[in-house]
């Protein structure tokens, strides 16, 4: 008998958090992205298979207080006031959803918008789908241009980024930034 675990659903959530002790400021984000009730599981990159991206709400329904939940997360924390921080994660589905994966990528980083850190993680992801499908790619031309070579190939179907920034609290406090894909089995 094989057992697999294979996720059929997927979630994405953001959150922020401020605590005097960075633990503290974790618990707080994940409280922000409502996951804070879970045994999360962290995974590597590969998006399943006619995986169905669903809603945070509907998701939420389905899990209970200590359940092991699967997971993708980008994190970031700093005491430092102002700085600013960001955390993202891409995400490139294959057109054709049967036969191949996608790839989901995490970023954080310092000094980086929310925007600018999501379109990394999201070229990222595509890049990472690219070359497993063997799309022939040039690293040095603009994201821009390499999204539309991608999607005429005819083999990455869509192209997405979830990311959440802020800037360090001004008292010192520490701030947790975090953005994750949520598995449902």
């Amino acid at each position: 008998m094989t057992f697999t675990l294979m996720p059929n659903k997927c979630f994405f959530v953001k959150g922020v958090g401020y605590h005097k002790d960075k633990l503290a400021s974790f618990e707080a984000a994940l409280r922000d992205a409502a996951i804070e009730k879970y045994n999360l599981v962290y995974i590597s990159s590969i998006f399943p298979p006619l995986c169905k991206i669903v809603n945070r709400a509907e998701a939420l329904e389905e899990l209970k207080p200590g359940q092991l939940v699967f997971c993708v997360m980008a994190r970031i924390e700093t005491n430092e006031p102002n700085r600013l921080l960001s955390a993202a994660i891409g995400l490139a589905l294959p057109k054709d959803r049967l036969k191949h994966h996608g790839y989901i990528s995490e970023h954080h980083a310092y000094g980086e918008n929310s925007k600018f850190a999501g379109e990394y993680a999201e070229d990222l992801a595509a890049t990472m789908l690219a070359t497993t499908l063997g799309i022939p790619f040039d690293p040095d031309i603009a994201w821009d241009e390499r999204k539309q070579i991608y999607k005429s190939s005819g083999h990455i179907f869509t192209t997405h980024y979830y990311s959440q920034s802020a800037k360090g609290n001004l008292q010192g406090l520490w701030t947790t930034v975090i953005v994750s894909a949520v598995f449902l089995l």
